[in-house]
């Protein structure tokens, strides 16, 4: 456990390092906004569900971004209570005010992956690789600002596809339950 933490800081002082600039800054605090309390994420979804075609990518959004709050939000954050990096880390510094809840895992990243997984499994493959980039954007910049450990990122990618991926299975065995009665 020792040699993951000093990884994971390592990590994180290598980008500060290497990758931050002034124009990188502000792009990667751009990105993350867009899962800031998950307002846009959200919106994407109540979006995809005015519009018949697209109804069932987004309640299933919907349903993985409220099963993905639940896990990460409610239960995990507030059971394993990781403290941030900026806090344990010598030397680095975030980018950010600090946040209010603790570190593991990251809600953004899982946010954003519920979310692209829900896309890929139920749309076209164009947009399923753009809500994956645009994903992997908004978790890198949590490593970026300095928020995050990577081992916080990457449980929220695996947690956040995982979600995504339940609720598509429930959307579907819903529609065909339905789909069975009406008959």
């Amino acid at each position: 456990m020792q040699q993951l933490i000093e990884l994971d800081g390592s990590i994180l002082l290598w980008i500060q390092q290497h990758l931050r600039t002034d124009i990188m800054t502000a792009i990667m605090k751009a990105v993350t906004m867009l899962a800031d309390r998950g307002i846009f994420l959200i919106a994407v979804a109540v979006l995809l569900m005015a519009f018949k075609p697209t109804r069932k990518t987004g309640i299933a959004a919907m349903l993985g971004l409220i099963i993905n709050l639940l896990i990460v939000n409610v239960w995990l954050k507030n059971m394993i209570d990781r403290t941030r990096p900026y806090y344990m880390v010598e030397g680095l510094n975030s980018l950010l005010p600090p946040q209010l809840d603790s570190s593991f895992p990251s809600g953004h990243t899982s946010h954003a992956f519920a979310m692209a997984a829900v896309i890929w499994s139920t749309a076209e493959k164009k947009y399923g690789i753009a809500a994956i980039v645009l994903a992997t954007m908004i978790a890198f910049s949590r490593l970026y600002l300095g928020v995050h450990y990577p081992s916080d990122v990457f449980a929220g990618v695996l947690i956040g596809i995982l979600s995504g991926f339940i609720s598509v299975v429930i959307v579907k065995r819903w529609k065909m339950s339905n789909t069975i009665e009406e008959n």
